[in-house]
């Protein structure tokens, strides 16, 4: 089970002048065990903040998150984090960047590899196992990334923007994988776009949030099975629902 609560969170972020920025307000989130949720919303909104503090890499300034019932105070390997620049060691073959995190919890060299070959079967790189970071295309690296994310076993997966760096094609074709890879491993994804087309594309739920400081504006279930296509009449309805909620508030700022 990996359900995450976010409670009436809040993030102020201090300023050289001693004044603070308030970036996310009263933000309320339940999250199901192996629900894909999108975060989406204008920017500067708080999406990556929120992310973080999920993930424990930043502190909320008010409120709380929870896992399995456990408060979040800190990283923790459960909580496998993807972003948007690849994070590779140059240095490291692809079964030694996937096998790091194993490593630094003091898994054994057989075991580690042994988990690391799944996962990097299960991402369609068997064949570059022992290929540098530098021999890879983009969406290549982005994939050792997610396998190295996946072989800790977290029970929740928080992505950053993971394709935005990625050409049209690629990206089309690395949400396809990442949609398999969910539908195996039953993960719970938490993933923050730009991308309202991406969200639509995904999403189990779209969360769409306020201009700063963030908070929710609305909660949209998209209820139709995977692949979706993006050319229904549906789909369309979705997105432009969402882009209109996101016009809406920057027209405000």
């Amino acid at each position: 089970m990996s359900g995450v609560s976010v409670a009436n969170v809040g993030k102020a972020f201090p300023k050289e002048d001693g004044t603070f920025t308030q970036a996310l307000e009263g933000v309320n989130l339940e999250i199901g065990d192996t629900e894909f949720i999108c975060l989406v919303g204008p920017s500067g909104c708080g999406k990556t903040t929120l992310l973080r503090i999920i993930a424990g890499l930043e502190t909320a300034t008010t409120g709380s998150v929870t896992i399995e019932g456990r408060a979040v105070t800190g990283p923790d390997p459960k909580r496998g984090m993807v972003f948007q620049e690849y994070s590779l060691f140059p240095w490291r073959r692809v079964i030694d960047n996937v096998a790091f995190g194993l490593e630094m919890k003091g898994v054994g060299k057989e075991e580690r590899r042994r988990t690391a070959d799944r996962y990097i079967e299960l991402v369609g790189l068997s064949q570059f196992r022992d290929a540098y970071p530098y021999e890879l295309s983009g969406g290549m690296r982005q994939r050792v990334a997610i396998a190295r994310a996946l072989a800790n076993d977290p029970d929740v997966l928080l992505m950053d923007e993971p394709f935005g760096a990625l050409d049209a094609q690629t990206r089309n074709h690395m949400q396809k994988e990442l949609l398999s890879l969910w539908k195996q491993t039953k993960k719970t994804i938490v993933f923050v776009t730009h991308s309202v087309d991406e969200a639509v594309y995904l999403a189990t739920r779209i969360v769409v949030l306020t201009p700063r400081p963030g908070s929710i504006r609305e909660v949209i279930e998209i209820p139709w099975p995977h692949p979706r296509d993006r050319t229904s009449p549906e789909f369309a309805e979705v997105r432009r629902r969402v882009l209109r909620m996101i016009d809406e508030s920057e027209n405000i700022q």
